[in-house]
Order: structure tokens, then sequence, then C-alpha cells
């Protein structure tokens, strides 16, 4: 058979049968992809036309809607922003990646911290044309990374956010009809499947921090595969600095992966004694910054702690210390907007920046030298036995400890303090647990029965889920009425699914309106949807008693409701600002 090289497709008559095989091809390679689905099912309908006549008259009317589509590709192709790469070990590559792009539709690129991996796969898939056809969007696990990411790639192509480049995230965006390449969080994504099963939308997904391994990840992961013949022009790129890259290839059948090196000077690594074992992890941190303080260079200082609460008990001693030359500033998810933005802005003091785990690998926070890892972080877990979603702290993987240590080797050799010895490090897992492997399945089942997937012992996921917690999925759903004895869903199912929360929330929505107390309960259910508002420290010295006029002596529930109301009359009576200042004296997250 010819390829679509030799010839174009008749524009006045029904193609010969070489050419007709031929259409699915045209489609992927010229066509706008929004276009390619409804193109296809209409050339199928023209090839079952009997009459030779009706044939060549519907033909003309497909291959109007057809030039129609390449004239609009050709059209943005003319007007692509000019694309330039920074001195980033990834932009040696740029040609080899545009070729396997081109020429596979699961890719894997493995590259280490400081490749520029994140900023210049979309800039490369611009450069390819790919954003003529349809759009490029590009995953990242938090919120703060899709603002970030999209920031940057914008500003190093010379763009306004909202304009080529744009960001979206729950209840909030940055896009217009001129954005062609997207920055979103993967439930963002995993939500528009609701709208477009197809995702036509798009040409390109590039699935960045597949290494975390979260459960909307594995569900992209395993859909994305699912949809590849219906979508054969859609692209996949899995993007990681820690993968392993061997199980994401079997998984996709043997999909190439392509290792950038990355942009790392030089790390050493210092371990605690084991006759240091025995003291306060407060107490070692802050010996720590002093230590570098006081013999090491004036690069800023990155603290990994597992909780909010430790950061802040961190805050005020590192504060007692009156370090008179540093910066101390927190980063973590709950904080502001402009509060998270502090760690981007120049400051002639050195910052000392205590963070969770988001600046791992989701952001990249600059002119890091030093950075002090706990070894330890917060993962949530769920017992199947107890029927309870935890959050225990838990030890780091390697690969995690690696990452951590990563973020000082990238503007000059660092150093990492772990306080942890080298016989716990190699202890550690290699990778951290998928969360799909570690959580309740009945929002997965949930979504898979609403979206005709079949059954999710049958989906392909790259870490098969434990029996026992699918069991345990539909046992909650079956309790909940969501779905019947053969497992199917009923109408509480499709109403339920509707909600971006776990399904016995939803269902406490649906029974409190039937009972005709939405406003009360709907208020409980957001309570019980979020982190816990009331910020608790250690040694607490502030004025709790506007928190404990709202409890209520028997329900936690109630409790809920009476701080809700509280605030709403606070709020009402005071200016933004003098809000703001309520909720810091009383102890109360105002984000």
């Amino acid at each position: 058979m010819r390829n679509i090289n030799q010839f174009d497709l008749p524009s006045k008559s029904y193609p010969n049968d070489d050419q007709v095989k031929l259409i699915p091809a045209f489609l992927n390679k010229f066509a706008r992809s929004r276009d390619v689905n409804y193109l296809f099912k209409f050339a199928n309908k023209i090839s079952k036309e009997s009459s030779i006549s009706e044939k060549n008259k519907k033909w003309l009317e497909w291959y109007s809607k057809y030039q129609k589509s390449c004239d609009f590709v050709k059209n943005e192709n003319n007007n692509l922003p000019r694309i330039s790469y920074p001195n980033l070990p990834i932009c040696d590559s740029v040609e080899e990646i545009k070729l396997l792009i081109r020429n596979n539709q699961f890719l894997i690129i493995e590259g280490e911290t400081g490749s520029g991996k994140t900023t210049q796969l979309p800039k490369i898939c611009v450069e390819m044309g790919l954003t003529s056809q349809g759009l490029v969007g590009v995953t990242q696990p938090r919120r703060i990374a899709a603002r970030s990411v999209a920031e940057r790639i914008a500003s190093e192509m010379d763009s306004k956010v909202g304009d080529f480049v744009g960001w979206q995230i729950r209840f909030d965006k940055k896009i217009s009809q001129k954005t062609a390449l997207k920055v979103m969080t993967d439930g963002l994504l995993l939500s528009e499947i609701n709208r477009d099963r197809l995702l036509s939308d798009y040409k390109v997904l590039i699935i960045d921090e597949a290494h975390e391994r979260s459960l909307n990840i594995d569900f992209l992961l395993g859909y994305l595969w699912k949809l590849k013949e219906k979508r054969p022009d859609l692209k996949v790129i899995l993007s990681s600095a820690t993968v392993d890259a061997t199980k994401f290839s079997n998984f996709l059948r043997g999909a190439p992966v392509f290792k950038v090196s990355g942009r790392t000077f030089p790390v050493e690594i210092e371990y605690l004694n084991d006759n240091e074992l025995d003291e306060d992890m407060e107490a070692l941190v802050v010996k720590s910054v002093l230590k570098i303080i006081k013999c090491y260079g004036n690069k800023d200082i990155l603290i990994f702690f597992s909780t909010e609460r430790e950061i802040k008990e961190a805050q005020v001693a590192l504060k007692k210390l009156k370090l008179n030359q540093c910066e101390i500033l927190p980063l973590f998810s709950r904080l502001s907007i402009n509060e998270q933005n502090q760690i981007f802005k120049k400051s002639n003091k050195r910052r000392i920046i205590l963070s969770t785990n988001i600046a791992e690998t989701s952001i990249t926070v600059p002119n890091i030298g030093f950075v002090i890892d706990t070894g330890k972080v917060r993962l949530s877990r769920y017992s199947f036995r107890n029927k309870v979603q935890r959050l225990p702290i838990e030890s780091i993987s390697q690969a995690s400890a690696n990452q951590r240590a990563g973020r000082c080797g990238r503007i000059a050799a660092g150093t990492c303090f772990r306080l942890y010895t080298k016989a716990d490090y190699e202890s550690f897992s290699d990778f951290t647990d998928p969360e799909i492997l570690r959580t309740s399945l009945a929002s997965v089942i949930l979504k898979m029965l609403d979206l005709r997937l079949g059954k999710i012992e049958e989906f392909s996921f790259v870490d098969r889920p434990d029996s026992r917690l699918i069991s345990d999925g539909y046992q909650l759903l079956h309790e909940l009425r969501a779905i019947n004895s053969s497992k199917k869903l009923t109408r509480v199912g499709r109403s339920i699914v509707r909600f971006p929360i776990e399904p016995r929330l939803a269902v406490m929505l649906l029974e409190a309106s039937r009972l005709k107390v939405l406003d009360e309960v709907l208020t409980i259910v957001a309570g019980l949807s979020i982190q816990n508002p009331i910020i608790s420290q250690k040694n607490q010295e502030s004025d709790l008693s506007f928190i404990n006029q709202c409890r209520h002596w028997r329900s936690d529930f109630i409790s809920v409701l009476n701080l809700w109301n509280a605030l709403t009359r606070q709020s009402e009576a005071n200016s933004r600002s003098k809000f703001v200042k309520f909720c810091k004296r009383n102890n109360i997250s105002y984000v």
C-alpha cells in the first residue's frame, strides 16, 4: 500500500480502495483534532452507500468539511509563536525527541532534576506545529505547580499567561480562546472526560510527574491506553524525574523510553550519626540550620517536613534564634496564592524555606544551595478492615530522598543534610507505593461504571489493585444504594457520580435535600472535604475561646456548623483585612 505522501485525496469523486484505507492517516496528520472523529464516522457512513452517485455527492460534502479543517490547521501553523530554547540538557536532544513524538503514540521521558523537561517538552510540541491541530495539555499533580509552570513557559515564549499559554485548576482558570497550550491539574483533565470522553480538544497530553502515581494519574493512564484505538491521533507523553521506566514501558506495550541527563552539580550527602538519633527532630533542624549559616556559603536553605504543623513549629523555633540576615518562608498547599508566590520573589536576605513534599518535584524553588531532609512524609492509607482513610506519617522512599537532595544541586554544588542514618536510607523502599494500592476504590469504581469502562478487575492499571480493596469498594457502593446486586449503577449512583467528592459525602447531600436540611449539611460536608480549618500548634499560647464557644458537647458535625455560622457573622460584620486578622488571631485558616 502506498503512503499518504504519494497522493492527495480526490476532491470531486469518491476515492479508490487504496485511498479509502488511508483516510484515517490523512485525518490524523492534517485535520484538527476535534474534527477527526466526526469526519471518520462520516467517511464510514459514505462507504456504506450502495449508489455511486450518492457516494460522490456525499463525498463532496465530506471533502469540503475536511478541507475546511485542514485550512484551519494551515492557518494556525502560519501563526505559531517563535520558539527558542535556553541552555538546558533536554535542549540538546530536541530533534531526537521530535522524531520520537512523530513516530510514536506513547512516549516516556525520564529526565533528571534540572533537565528542563517540564518547560521544554510543551515548547517542542508547539514548534512541531501540534498546537495547530489541537490543544497541548500538560498535567501537574498540584495547583501551585500548574500555575508556576504555565507562567514559566509563557515567560520563555514572550506571551502573557491566558493568551497562547494558560492554566486551569478547580474553581479557577486563566485561559482564553487563544490558548493552545494548557497547563492543568490531573484532576481537572479527569473531570473533562465526563464532558468529552474522546478528549477531542487535545492533540497532545503530557502527564508530568508521573512518578507520583496518584489515583488520578493511574486512572488517566489506564483510560488513555484504552482510548488509543479511538484516538490514534492523540499523542501521550509521560514525563518524570524518577520513574520505574521499565514498568511503564511494559504497561504501554513497549513504548520507547528517552532518558535526559539533568543539569545537576555534585551534591554532598551528610547523614546523622547513631549518637544523634535520640535528639528531637526540631532540635536537629535548628542545629543543621545554624551549622549551614556558620560553616557554609550564603545560598538559600530548603527544609522538608511531613506536615503543616511541623512547619509552623519549626518557624517559631527559628524565629526565636533572631536570624536577622534570614527570611523564613513556609510553603504548603493551604497557603494563599500570594503567600506561596513569596518563594519566587527575589530577596536581599538568605531565605529558609520550610516545605512539605510540594517542593520535591512539583515546583522548583530558585537559588537553593542546601537541603535539610527529615525523611518523613504524610501518606493517605485506607484500611478496608476499619473502613477508615488514615494519614500516617511514614518514611519516604529512596526515589523521594534522591529527589529532595537534587533540589540543592541545580545552580551549583550543594549539600543535603539527611536527618536519618545511611542504614535508614538503605532500608527505605525504592519507590513510593502508588495511591491505587492504598486508598478506597469506591470513587474509581463509580466513575468507571458511569463511563462504561467495564469491570475494575479487567481495567488496565499499571499496578493491579488488591482484590480486597475492590470488594470493599463494591460493598460500600451497594450499602449507599449506588449500585444494585448486579453491580449496575442505580439512580442514586448516577446522581452522586456528578459530585467531585467522596461517595459517602455525596449521599449525605442527596439525603439532606430530601429532608430539607441541605444548607446545614452542605456546610458539614464542605468541612469534611477539606483539611481541618483549625490550625493546631504545640505549646499553644493563642486564645482558643472563640473555637471553644463553637464546640458542641455531643457532635463534631454541629461544631463545624457552629464554627461556619460564627465565621460568616464575623465576615459580614468586618472588612476583609479585619476578618483575615480575626482568623489568624483565633488559629483559623483563612484559605
